[in-house]
């Protein structure tokens, strides 16, 4: 088993592309083979140890079908060595940075980015938060001041003009983070309903989207417009769910510099997935994202 703890001892364990070919196919055939087109485990090899072909359906296939690397035209080297900036980098990194790492153009290398954070992206989810839950909602967008006079919406209070990310956390526990579009409490309620247990307490700010919640939760609340940001010898605060903002902020702010609405969510999901992986060590993180690769992402679909 591989075991790297930098981008040049990355390199040191995959010096070619065969290596990087029999490492994804070992984890994405832990279970078992199978073909990406009918789903038949008859699968033969080839003694370039590149392509297969399927027993029922006779087509052949890489092991890259049907995942975020089809059709690419890059070499899976400098695919691994995305991944492992995408993922051991706190913040993430910019399509320039990554573009001029790799020698590839800026345009292959947003693409790349953001076909990661298709993998990285969170489908569904095994169980509901529980125990003692933070939630709590953000706005997303560069101040109206800032902004052309054609494109600045009126208002700066309530998050005029700007994106709603809604983040609820468990406590030394998981995170989950959509951007929502809207503040109204029963789209901010109906999120919590679905992603937190009944019987947990939740903990919240004085945000009125929030009130409603005692029919089903131990809705406890801090008012920071008042200055109170802790109570109850220090149990209730929102400072765990906040720090997640300052984490996603800087992201944007200092990596990104900008996100437009449409891809927001997929920026959320990156951060999202590296904040839950935060104690993992380097490779297991980055053997956790090619466990993720299924499904392929097109380029014309993400500019749609």
């Amino acid at each position: 088993m591989f075991d790297f703890d930098s981008l040049f001892g990355l390199m040191e364990a995959f010096p070619d592309e065969q290596s990087c070919i029999d490492h994804l196919r070992s984890i994405r055939w832990r279970d078992g083979e199978f073909c990406p087109y009918c789903g038949s485990n008859r699968v033969h090899h080839f003694s370039d140890r590149k392509t297969f072909k399927c027993g029922e359906c006779r087509q052949r296939f890489s092991i890259k079908v049907g995942t975020i690397f089809e059709n690419t035209k890059l070499p899976l080297r400098k695919w691994f060595m995305a991944i492992w900036l995408i993922t051991n980098h706190p913040k993430g990194i910019a399509s320039v940075t990554l573009a001029k790492d790799l020698k590839i153009t800026q345009k292959t290398a947003w693409f790349v980015l953001h076909r990661l954070r298709h993998a990285a992206r969170t489908n569904s989810f095994n169980a509901p938060l529980k125990g003692d839950v933070e939630a709590d909602s953000t706005f997303v967008g560069g101040k109206e001041k800032n902004k052309h006079a054609k494109d600045r919406k009126g208002g700066t209070q309530g998050g005029a003009g700007k994106a709603i990310v809604l983040g609820m956390i468990e406590r030394d526990g998981e995170l989950r983070a959509e951007h929502v579009r809207d503040h109204k409490a029963k789209t901010v309620q109906g999120k919590v309903r679905t992603n937190v247990a009944k019987g947990s307490a939740v903990l919240t700010d004085e945000d009125a989207s929030f009130v409603g919640l005692g029919d089903a939760y131990t809705h406890l609340s801090v008012n920071h417009s008042k200055g109170e940001y802790v109570r109850l010898g220090g149990f209730v605060h929102t400072n765990s769910i906040e720090s997640v903002w300052a984490l996603l902020k800087r992201q944007i702010i200092g990596i990104h510099h900008w996100v437009s609405p449409k891809h927001l969510q997929r920026y959320v999901d990156e951060m999202s997935w590296r904040f839950n992986r935060r104690d993992m060590k380097v490779t297991p993180r980055m053997n956790d994202l090619f466990a993720c690769v299924e499904g392929r992402l097109t380029y014309k679909a993400l500019i749609a």
